[in-house]
């Protein structure tokens, strides 16, 4: 298969499991990949493990998700290539404590919806002159137990792990929702993906109740090619290459959550991100 051929994929959280999944399959459909990953070691072996299978080298870029100033220079850096053609929002983590991020923000938050809010946003400019193009946000059907509430997006108030997890998820289906409308006849599509519930490292900072929820579960859980397959199948195939503004789960497009659906809510969320990231438009 070559059908990515002479495309460029950024994907983030390509060190391990449905990132990396994700990368090795568009690497083998011809793309060149770009991996951005926090560890340099883990970054650069997994890069090269994926130049062993993919005709074009691999690139990798260093970044924390954690802080928007990382997350800036990683689009600064990105946007001097050439051309994106697609960007996988992929890297995201649940965690067992409530952390602050060197901006202030609750660690999960950031890294699940700022980061990707604030790459995407940075790097629309490359992905427009780029179209057709695509961003995948990878979400999860955790968005169904989100309590979202607008004016404490961090939870300063009432945090729970789960909780935080599950709100950054829904936060990612607004985020899809609105950017897809903002980027009407464009010629840039954005979808998410529900990947299922896949072996991977995610929840080692979890809980210990969860952490033992997911070993004993490990068996019986997807495989990262598997858990994958729908992000690639948004990143490449033809017959989603008009569809915006979707929410996926095995190929289907499929209908979440009533609080998912909420247009004034997604719009709410872009404005509060807006001044979370300093991305806000000035006004006159």
């Amino acid at each position: 298969m070559r059908g990515m051929k002479g495309k460029v994929c950024v994907v983030t959280g390509a060190t391990s499991g449905i990132g990396k999944a994700a990368a090795t399959a568009l690497a083998k459909q011809g793309a060149t990949v770009v991996l951005v990953g926090r560890d340099r070691g883990r970054t650069d072996a997994a890069a090269a493990e994926i130049g062993s299978v993919s005709a074009s080298p691999p690139r990798a870029e260093i970044a924390d998700l954690a802080s928007l100033d990382q997350v800036r220079g990683l689009a600064e850096r990105l946007g001097g290539l050439e051309r994106i053609d697609v960007l996988i929002n992929n890297a995201g983590l649940v965690l067992g404590e409530r952390r602050i991020t060197p901006d202030g923000y609750e660690h999960v938050f950031a890294v699940n919806h700022l980061a990707p809010f604030l790459l995407t946003s940075l790097l629309l400019p490359k992905l427009t002159a780029s179209a057709p193009a695509r961003v995948v946000t990878v979400t999860s059907d955790a968005h169904s137990a989100a309590r979202l509430d607008l004016s404490d997006p961090d939870l300063q108030r009432g945090w729970d792990s789960w909780r935080s997890y599950a709100n950054s998820k829904l936060a990612n289906i607004l985020f899809t929702r609105e950017l897809a409308r903002r980027l009407d006849g464009t010629g840039v599509t954005a979808n998410c993906a529900h990947p299922g519930v896949v072996r991977t490292g995610f929840g080692r900072q979890a809980r210990p109740l969860l952490r033992l929820g997911i070993r004993i579960a490990r068996p019986f859980l997807l495989s990262p090619e598997r858990g994958a397959d729908t992000i690639v199948y948004l990143a490449s195939s033809p017959d989603v290459a008009d569809q915006t503004g979707g929410y996926y789960v095995k190929r289907q497009r499929r209908e979440p959550s009533a609080a998912a659906r909420d247009e004034g809510a997604a719009r709410k969320l872009w404005e509060i991100s807006e001044k979370m990231t300093g991305t806000a438009p000035a006004r006159s």
